[in-house]
């Protein structure tokens, strides 16, 4: 007798006991912080006061002044420099952050006002995302239920911004004058530990400037040493400029 075809294992294709690879659970992929969080205003803050109190070390250096007198400099350049940085990040925010403020009480008024235009507007803009007219319009009743729900939606969708996600004046300060503070700090760190030229200096700050640039390659697409070589070519630039700057200006003043 010839034997029958050999019965199907159940992890065979086309078995109801396989699960088809179709089915399988999506493998989800995962975005970087694209607005760049905390790292981004730390990372250039840093940067900041690397090239900039280099340059300025570098340029009084430059002039033939003494390893005290580079240091007074250096401290003077750090502290001036933080304090800029954290008045003008606290300016900045806090005028960005009362404009936004005014411009929600403009729409809050609005709603208490003439809340069927705006539920109206609210609809308008679904529909012109794609959403069936009906359907756009059930959906904007529904979050229009919830007064504080309806105008935290319109302004996001007009303004952008929402109260709660408005950024803190003091932070941005305080965290420009951290940032920028630990970045200047570096290059004055060699001599104040006894240092009476300034190549450590330099050494010290574009070391800091290529692990900044490095850093940032993770909020960018590119790669960490091309982010880095940038930045230290940079600072290094900013430097050179500076002492030869200085050295003029020794020579014309002195």
């Amino acid at each position: 007798m010839t034997a029958g075809p050999e019965p199907r294992r159940p992890d065979q294709p086309g078995l109801p006991g396989r699960t088809p690879a179709a089915s399988a659970p999506e493998a989800h992929h995962k975005h970087r912080d694209v607005s760049g969080g905390w790292l981004r205003p730390a990372v250039f803050g840093a940067m900041d006061g690397l090239v900039s109190n280099l340059g300025l070390i570098s340029g009084v250096a430059g002039s033939d002044a003494g390893a005290s007198t580079v240091a007074i400099a250096g401290l003077a350049g750090l502290a001036a420099g933080a304090f800029s940085m954290a008045v003008g990040e606290y300016t900045s925010v806090a005028s960005q952050r009362e404009m936004a403020l005014a411009e929600i009480d403009v729409e809050r008024r609005e709603h208490r006002r003439h809340p069927d235009d705006e539920l109206a507007e609210l609809a308008a803009v679904y529909v012109s995302r794609g959403v069936e007219p009906g359907l756009a319009r059930q959906v904007a009743e529904q979050l229009s239920a919830d007064p504080d729900q309806a105008l935290e939606i319109h302004t996001r969708e007009e303004l952008g911004v929402t109260a709660d996600g408005l950024p803190s004046p003091t932070v941005a300060a305080v965290s420009s004058f951290c940032a920028f503070g630990m970045g200047a700090f570096v290059p004055v760190l060699p001599y104040l530990l006894g240092a009476t030229v300034l190549w450590p200096a330099a050494v010290l700050a574009l070391t800091g400037l290529f692990l900044c640039g490095a850093v940032v390659s993770k909020v960018t697409t590119r790669s960490w040493w091309y982010t880095g070589l940038r930045q230290l070519a940079l600072g290094a630039t900013a430097a050179a400029l500076t002492y030869a700057l200085g050295a003029v200006l020794g020579v014309a003043l002195g």
